[in-house]
């Protein structure tokens, strides 16, 4: 494959066995790619209310930015600033600024004890934008449901149940992360673009929208634009799916590139859908076979995330001087 497919989400949920199968024939196919265009049934008018908001949070004073900053947080909560993180294939940080949020765990639980980078209570700017905890929080809410929802779609083409992912994301470490590219015409040297080229760490990420073009995809004919039709959702594929489905689903590689004659910035609200960390990822039996023997071993998703994290620069919890972005 060399080009995104446009699939029906509800379609797949509403329809009789010969659609629901033409559907995952579609999905399977497109994401051979890494991506996938999904037709979403999203409140447009939220989307612009939060889009709004972190518009306007990104274009306060630095200092006012960083009082939403959460030392320690690896980048999985608050802000992180620019030239902090960086692509793996990178030498040169990253032209991008990010709030970070998802939800805290329960007190007492367990996950909020062990991780408290990935389940502590989410930072906001609520004090300089009244409201916005609860706009963001029912953004984070939404997605994380449509990821849910596509992910059923692709246990299926896996040959698993349905609802195979269920109980793995019930109380994964999904992240959303808000991320500003400031115009290139400021970045500080040549070496430096919006995202340089890298793969996502973990099951699935979401992008209903972006402000500006720039998100581009690898395939084998080369890099291609992703260009979603009106109210679809972006989603691929991250290394925690490629590992669990031993490589029958490769992870997205994907850059954000600002166009030459881009003067403007670039906003995009993207979610990582995660497994709980202790979720053991090795191949499902469905996807180790004689033509594709187990190819990767089990390793958690805690220790994968944290690989990750050292080689993109966050493990060192810097999150206030600068996953992967789309």
């Amino acid at each position: 494959m060399d080009s995104i497919l446009d699939v029906d989400l509800i379609g797949f949920e509403s329809g009789d066995a010969r659609r629901r199968s033409a559907i995952v024939d579609g999905v399977m196919r497109s994401l051979e790619t890494g991506f996938v265009y999904v037709e979403h049934d999203l409140d447009e008018a939220e989307l612009d209310a939060c889009y709004a908001q972190l518009e306007t949070f990104f274009g306060l004073p630095l200092e006012a930015k960083r009082k939403s900053a959460v030392p320690g947080s690896r980048g999985q909560r608050g802000y992180t600033g620019l030239l902090v993180e960086k692509a793996a294939s990178s030498d040169a940080a990253d032209w991008k600024e990010h709030l970070n949020w998802g939800e805290a765990a329960p007190a007492g639980h367990p996950l909020g004890e062990r991780f408290p980078d990935r389940y502590g209570e989410p930072v906001f700017p609520e004090t300089e934008l009244p409201g916005i905890s609860e706009k963001l929080m029912h953004f984070h809410r939404q997605i994380a449901e449509l990821q849910r929802r596509f992910l059923q779609i692709v246990a299926t083409g896996l040959g698993a149940h349905e609802r195979f992912f269920d109980d793995m994301v019930r109380y994964g470490a999904t992240l959303t992360r808000a991320v500003h590219y400031p115009p290139m015409q400021e970045a500080p040297g040549a070496g430096h673009v919006w995202a340089a080229e890298h793969g996502d760490i973990n099951l699935v990420t979401a992008l209903p929208r972006a402000t500006a073009p720039g998100l581009q995809v690898k395939t084998v004919e080369g890099w291609i634009d992703v260009a979603p039709p009106p109210r679809h959702a972006v989603l691929n594929t991250g290394m925690m799916l490629e590992h669990l489905s031993n490589g029958a689903l490769p992870t997205g590689i994907h850059r954000v590139v600002a166009d030459p004659n881009q003067t403007g910035s670039r906003l995009s609200v993207v979610q990582f859908c995660h497994p709980t960390p202790s979720t053991i990822l090795s191949p499902i039996a469905s996807c180790v076979t004689p033509d594709r023997p187990q190819r990767v071993s089990a390793i958690s998703a805690a220790d994968r995330l944290d690989e990750v994290l050292f080689e993109i620069g966050l493990a060192d919890g810097a999150a206030t001087s600068g996953d992967s972005d789309s």
